[in-house]
Order: C-alpha cells, then structure tokens, then sequence
C-alpha cells in the first residue's frame, strides 16, 4: 500500500496553508518519501469507515503498509522513526526530538491558538480584547523561553532541522498575521528558515494545488 495522507479537498482561505495535513505533508517531502492524498469529502468525514481512521473527524490520518493512526505530532514522529533526515541516530537526539515535538504542540500551541484563534472564531464579540489581554502573559512568556533557547541555534536540536522543527515552525506560523511573531525576531528568523526549505515549499504548494482544484469557483 502507498503512504495515504488524508486532507479536505477545500476550506476557506483563512485557512489555507495552515491545515495540519501540511505537518505531515511536509516531513514526507523531507524524508523522501511518496504519498498519495485521500480526500475527506464532507460524506467521507461523518462516515463510519473514516471515524475509524480519526475518531475525531479531523486531518490529517495516515497510514502504510503496517500503521493506521492520526494526530500530526504523533504521525510526524513516526516518519521520523524512518528517516535520518528528520531524526540523529542516536538516542539522546531522537529523545530530544521527541521532547521538542511535544513542547511544540503541549507548551506553545494552545497558548498561541487561545490568542490569536479567538478573535476569528468570535468576530466582535465584546469579551475578546480582555480574554487576548489575559492570555498574553503567558504566550509571551513561552515564546521569549523558546527565543532564549533559538538565540544561538538554527534549529532545536544538534545544531540540525529535525522533524521538531516542523512541528514548531508550523505552530509559530500561526503568529505571523497577528503580528506576534514580529515582536520575536529570532523566533521569526527561526521561522523563516524552516518555510524556505525546499521540502516545506513543495508541501505547501501540494496542498494549495488541491485547494485550488476543489475550489467552490470550479464547481
């Protein structure tokens, strides 16, 4: 069986580029490794057979010839688990690698989607400049901790792009329209090295590629 990705034929701009089948999309285009697509029609996500694969009627869920499973973090450090490009050989780098992966996604992610999720998902309501006020002290504390450990580094581990750099540049991404990301130059230098490498472009345009194919304005 071929690698399969699933990922939405379409969503609306705000959103494309960002979907998270672009975590998994990338690693594969770093490791060197094919893949094919399965689109998550609206029929397909309430399905049965694809509740099976995503519980949670999310993207994206992959699988190959030996696993099924879903959740970009946990799929992203299983290609890793095959490739050197993504992961040292060694056990303290590939553990490394495992820790930065999960701070990506338990110590930045949800204090960074508090902040700027908020304001797009409740447009106008009263309450949202407190709650964004509230929520700043610790984002801003997080991402000055992540700035400190980046100020001498490309990159988080050895000195070398790993698949926790995927994972965290695809969550500090996140900050760049809100213009957080703008406050930590060594966060968005980070940032930015990760999107001009050749694997992430590729990744990226992929999945624009499908967006534009499936556009409501072909149908």
């Amino acid at each position: 069986m071929a690698i399969q990705v699933s990922a939405f034929p379409w969503v609306p701009p705000f959103a494309q580029g960002y979907v998270r089948d672009l975590r998994v999309r990338w690693a594969l285009e770093e490791a060197g490794m094919a893949y094919e697509e399965a689109l998550v029609s609206p029929e397909t996500k309430v399905s049965d057979s694809y509740r099976r694969w995503q519980p949670f009627r999310q993207v994206p869920a992959y699988r190959d010839d030996e696993v099924e499973m879903f959740e970009s973090g946990a799929i992203v450090l299983y290609i890793a688990e095959k490739s050197e490009a993504l992961a040292p050989k060694n056990p303290a780098g590939r553990a490394k690698v495992s820790a930065w992966t999960i701070a990506a996604l338990n110590s930045i992610e949800p204090h960074a989607a508090n902040y700027v999720t908020t304001p797009v998902f409740y447009p106008g309501e009263p309450w949202v400049d407190g709650y964004q006020a509230a929520t700043w002290p610790r984002l801003e504390e997080r991402l000055s901790s992540l700035s400190d450990v980046l100020r001498d580094h490309d990159w988080l581990v050895e000195d070398r792009f790993t698949a926790a750099d995927i994972i965290m540049v695809a969550v500090l991404r996140e900050l760049v329209d809100s213009g957080v990301l703008a406050r930590f130059p060594v966060l968005d230098a980070y940032r930015q090295r990760g999107e001009a490498r050749p694997a992430f472009s590729r990744a990226l345009q992929a999945q624009l590629k499908t967006f534009r194919d499936h556009s409501p304005e072909n149908a």
